[in-house]
């Protein structure tokens, strides 16, 4: 664990039960459980009401944590010491692994015994230095889908999206602040969030009690936020669709998610792109692809064919004795990349027309009378 993450809720606290969630939740049900608590308990939807306001404050806190797997994983290492009796304070007393009074079994003395040296080997650091403490985490991430035409996601197109729930407060734009105001740093933890606790022989971080770990202090809250930074709203976006997106594709707007509360980034936002199917075109990687009925005399004698593409129509040449199921490959008619084009691949299909006239089938007879070779030869049968 780093050291300015050694904290001492974090023996005393349990986020799983905070959240409602346990121990072995996934992430997906620890961000549900935030977001459905967040809502509930956010200041907006409670004006006024300190417990709530509070409860919105623990919430927050434990996602901070479990929200984080690097920092959820360090929690239950610590979680697993203060059940085995190693808490904030101290080590265990007696009966435990040891104690201020027997010292360790073997022996060793409670003083000789050296908190930081136990975290390091766990976390890679001393418990008992204090580093500047990071910033809380940021707000929650969000995601939407749009939908597009296919040929809007070949040549790129700008689409509106809408969003309804928590967004920066249109008054205070984040802050928290009154208008003409700023958040100050708070005094007590000079901007770190954190203060150092003296527990005897080592000292531990804990999160400021002042500023709540943010390392700013809002003397006059925004009217609208109550000093959050955050309200409920619906906010209109545009999301620039780049010329060649797939389906499927996710975009990533930075900061564009929910607000993570004064002071602290805002979460971004994702944007799944689907895009309907062309009723010409198929897509293969960068490539497109078409499928090209050709008769049978263009396929037998060769012919000059036209073939559709997303700028109009192009010759093909298609060679005497073309089988069907052939495909051509039509270079730089694909889909558009940041290197230029792919290709269209045209795959021809030998048209057997479903009704014929009583002249067509007479010449069809004598076509077949001409035929020497039976193309069922190889397959030694007539």
């Amino acid at each position: 664990m780093a050291e300015d993450e050694v904290r001492r809720e974090w023996f005393e606290k349990d986020y799983y039960a905070t959240l409602g969630v346990p121990k072995n939740a996934s992430a997906a049900e620890i961000k549900k459980a935030y977001r459905k608590l967040a809502q509930q308990h956010h200041p907006d939807a409670n004006p006024g009401n300190r417990d709530s306001e509070d409860r919105f404050k623990e919430v927050s806190a434990a996602y901070d944590v479990l929200g984080d797997a690097d920092k959820r994983s360090r929690y239950d290492q610590v979680r697993d010491m203060a059940a085995a009796g190693y808490g904030a304070t101290g080590f265990p007393g007696p009966g435990g692994r040891g104690s201020a009074g027997g010292g360790f079994p073997g022996g060793g003395a409670y003083e000789s015994v050296d908190l930081g040296d136990l975290l390091g080997g766990m976390f890679g650091g001393g418990a008992g230095r204090r580093g500047r403490q990071a910033r809380p985490r940021k707000g929650a991430d969000l995601e939407t889908e749009v939908t597009a035409t296919f040929d809007d996601a070949m040549r790129g197109v700008t689409v509106p999206v809408k969003l309804t729930g928590p967004a920066p407060c249109g008054t205070c734009h984040g802050s928290g602040a009154a208008p003409g105001t700023s958040p100050t740093t708070c005094a007590q933890c000079g901007g770190d969030g954190q203060v150092a606790v003296n527990q005897g022989f080592f000292s531990m971080a804990q999160t400021c009690p002042r500023c709540q770990g943010s390392g700013r202090i809002v003397e006059s809250p925004c009217p609208t936020c109550k000093g959050t930074g955050a309200q409920r709203r619906t906010r209109r976006l545009q999301v620039k669709l780049p010329a060649g997106v797939q389906d499927g594709a996710r975009i990533r707007l930075t900061g564009k998610g929910e607000p993570g509360g004064a002071g602290v980034p805002a979460g971004d936002l994702f944007v799944r792109v689907r895009v309907r199917p062309h009723a010409v075109f198929g897509r293969k990687g960068d490539h497109l692809t078409v499928r090209l009925p050709i008769t049978y005399p263009e396929a037998a004698l060769g012919a000059q064919v036209q073939v559709p593409t997303l700028d109009g129509p192009v010759t093909l040449k298609v060679p005497a004795g073309t089988p069907t199921g052939k495909t051509f490959r039509i270079k730089g008619k694909g889909v558009p990349t940041k290197g230029g084009h792919g290709d269209l691949l045209a795959t021809v299909q030998v048209d057997v027309p479903g009704k014929l006239s009583k002249h067509e089938k007479e010449l069809l007879r004598q076509l077949q009378d001409e035929r020497t070779e039976s193309p069922r030869a190889e397959l030694g049968v007539a």
